[in-house]
């Protein structure tokens, strides 16, 4: 059999780990004979519509590697750009680069969407007698890619290294909410994750054993603000303080969301936080203790921070990357590379494959008997769940003079062979 190139792309929101996917598939798809050259769509799909196809394959190796802990999406980029049903041009495009660039295997990174963007090319591909494979790689700090049975992924890769951030900066926030408590006795964080609830739950993991005056309220579950206040209220009367998080979707108001291509809400852009709704309406109706409601809204700094990325989920997302290499070079066309929890007290997992069309555009909610009666906490079957996937390592992140060593990647491109191209979306 002879050999072909390979693209691999991103999209959406990056996570600490997306890089160790992508490195996973690079450094396996080295040793695989079926497979030639990696190049990346610099910026996901828009990449690969340009014709501006990065060469992996030609890298440093020790870049390659660096990507295990360089956080984000940097290196090769990544879009919100959706191909619609009608943008026939646009699937003619990526037809054209494919056979432009000997292109036999199609790698795209990413949540739900992006699986629905890998399933239409590889439907595309197959329609138009193109023999490549499309394969999903699954990525997204949400975790709402997949079913609520876990059947089809039991956790996505970057959700474990976010839920970690979660952990600790609750823990810190409490320090500082026991400190100024006689000034602020109430202190409200925002979490990520628009209206799906596993990370603003995931802030359970820094009190497993409930001892701190902490309230969580996810999306799933509606509240009043006149509620939210009781509670509160209930809290400092019985503390003196109150720890509050709450999810960037709850529905506590007119909030002016904006929306991204996808149809997504883009809670970090709104014109006001869920948050601050929250502690105005807290600060203007009175705390049943001296003081004032303050607020923190963490922004992408939750989807990034390298720091506090979990070993686990690196080696997690490590493992999904080369999944999908070893997937494409068996010819497993229009499947997704996953990740499924072994049966057994001791965690372990295995890495299998799911069809593209149950996982594009599915999306899994947070279990309502994972939240307790009264709303504001999440049960222990949640933590059960969730707390394997944060680790008990710190990731060894490389310094050199004080800062941090990131991947370089050199901007090595394939040759334009086509004429320029305009996606349909940007015209």
């Amino acid at each position: 059999m002879t050999a072909r190139n390979m693209i691999v792309a991103q999209s959406g929101g990056p996570s600490p780990v997306i890089n160790n996917s992508l490195r996973g598939l690079v450094e396996t798809a080295r040793d695989l004979p079926e497979i030639d050259t990696v190049y990346a769509g610099w910026h996901g799909i828009e990449g690969v519509l340009k014709e501006e196809l990065l060469n992996l394959t030609a890298q440093c190796p020790q870049e390659i590697s660096l990507l295990r802990t360089t956080p984000a999406a940097g290196s090769i980029g990544t879009c919100r750009y959706k191909l619609r049903e009608h943008q026939d041009e646009d699937f003619a495009r990526i037809i054209e680069v494919f056979k432009a660039h000997n292109i036999g295997y199609f790698c795209y990174i990413g949540g739900n969407d992006s699986m629905d963007t890998a399933n239409k090319v590889a439907l595309m591909a197959q329609e138009k007698g193109l023999d490549v494979i499309g394969i999903g790689v699954p990525k997204t700090i949400d975790n709402d890619v997949g079913d609520n049975e876990y059947k089809l992924i039991d956790h996505t890769p970057g959700y474990g290294s976010t839920a970690r951030y979660w952990s600790h900066i609750v823990q810190m926030a409490n320090e500082e909410n026991n400190g100024s408590s006689p000034a602020d006795p109430v202190l409200v964080l925002q979490a990520m994750g628009r209206r799906i609830g596993y990370i603003p739950a995931a802030a359970r993991l820094a009190d497993p054993n409930r001892e701190l005056p902490l309230q969580i309220y996810l999306a799933e579950r509606e509240v009043t603000i006149d509620q939210m206040a009781n509670n509160i209220n209930d809290q400092l009367r019985k503390d003196g303080r109150c720890v509050v998080v709450v999810s960037e979707g709850l529905k506590i108001g007119d909030i002016g969301e904006n929306k991204d291509s996808f149809g997504h809400a883009m809670f970090s852009a709104s014109q006001i936080t869920v948050a601050q709704v929250v502690i105005n309406a807290l600060n203007a109706k009175g705390l049943a203790v001296k003081g004032a409601a303050r607020c923190n809204v963490p922004g992408t700094d939750q989807r990034h921070n390298m720091i506090y990325a979990s070993t686990v989920d690196l080696a997690e997302a490590y493992g999904s990357g080369q999944k999908a290499a070893l997937l494409a070079a068996a010819g497993e066309s229009g499947y997704m590379s996953t990740i499924l929890r072994n049966s057994g007290p001791d965690y372990s997992v295995y890495y299998d494959k799911v069809p593209l069309p149950e996982v594009a555009n599915s999306e899994r909610t947070f279990p309502d008997n994972w939240i307790t009666e009264c709303g504001t906490d999440v049960t222990d079957d949640f933590v059960n769940y969730c707390k394997p996937l944060v680790g008990n390592d710190w990731v060894s992140v490389p310094m050199i003079d004080g800062r941090l060593r990131l991947a370089r990647l050199e901007q090595k491109f394939a040759d334009q062979k086509l004429e320029k191209y305009v996606p349909q979306a940007d015209r």
